[in-house]
């Protein structure tokens, strides 16, 4: 079941509101990036070389720890990686996790960061890449973008800043901006190929409902699903047994 289109105009977030979902990922995020930050600056950053996503790892040694930990590491030689990801969760993660709770905010946010990794493994291994280094949320927040397009697509956003458009064109048009960018290598270890994961794995949960990726009810529902194929298959036996040559026997 699809979400439903939203079309409100208010500002990005609601005075005073601070969801507790958004207000915790932005303290996780800039205080790893802080710390890894400094630890490049006196050569003790060996540490952080395990938790950014390396597709052989993954492959090969089974360092599946990576598809969530790289979410949390950005580039420590400047700030406008981590600038761009934290604005970008602030001013469209609190209208959702507003409307959805934490919980599904959370749920959604981690699928959409970790599936973008899954797709940077598969992607660089068919490349022939497997010792590229990807980090960054920006797969997450992506899967934002997209879900705040999808949810509210006439809300105005600044692109750049600068110039209103609908939210709908915004999701577009850095949609567009990264398959095109996609065809090259990544460079700065950030990965075009993850911004587009996450639009494709937000895209996926948005259309076929929030239970389509979640397995507790997934088997719930397969199960109630059987329930009602097993009460039907015994209704159709009993009304044929009870069936007379010219109609129901009453």
């Amino acid at each position: 079941m699809p979400y439903p289109a939203r079309s409100r105009t208010t500002a990005y977030f609601s005075p005073g509101y601070f969801p507790p979902g958004v207000k915790w990922l932005l303290i996780v995020n800039i205080a790893i990036f802080l710390f890894y930050f400094l630890a490049v600056r006196f050569d003790f950053d060996l540490i952080f070389q395990h938790f950014a996503l390396v597709p052989g790892a993954v492959i090969y040694l089974g360092a599946f720890w990576q598809l969530f930990t790289y979410m949390f590491l950005h580039d420590p030689y400047g700030f406008a990686h981590i600038l761009f990801n934290m604005l970008t969760l602030w001013m469209f993660g609190v209208d959702l996790e507003r409307d959805w709770g934490t919980r599904r905010f959370l749920r959604y946010y981690f699928l959409c960061g970790i599936g973008a990794g899954v797709c940077v493994v598969v992607a660089n291994w068919i490349a022939g890449s497997l010792g590229a280094r990807t980090i960054g949320s920006s797969g997450a927040i992506y899967g934002l973008l997209l879900a705040f397009g999808m949810l509210y697509p006439d809300r105005m956003v600044l692109f750049s800043f600068l110039f209103p458009i609908k939210a709908k064109y915004f999701v577009m048009i850095l949609g567009a901006i990264d398959f095109l960018s996609s065809i090259g290598a990544s460079k700065g270890g950030v990965s075009h190929v993850a911004h587009l994961g996450g639009l494709l794995v937000g895209y996926i949960y948005l259309r076929h409902g929030r239970y389509s990726l979640d397995p507790v009810a997934g088997l719930i529902r397969a199960y109630e699903a059987y329930k009602f194929r097993s009460a039907k298959r015994r209704f159709q036996r009993y009304m044929h047994k009870h069936r007379g040559p010219n109609g129901p026997v009453n």
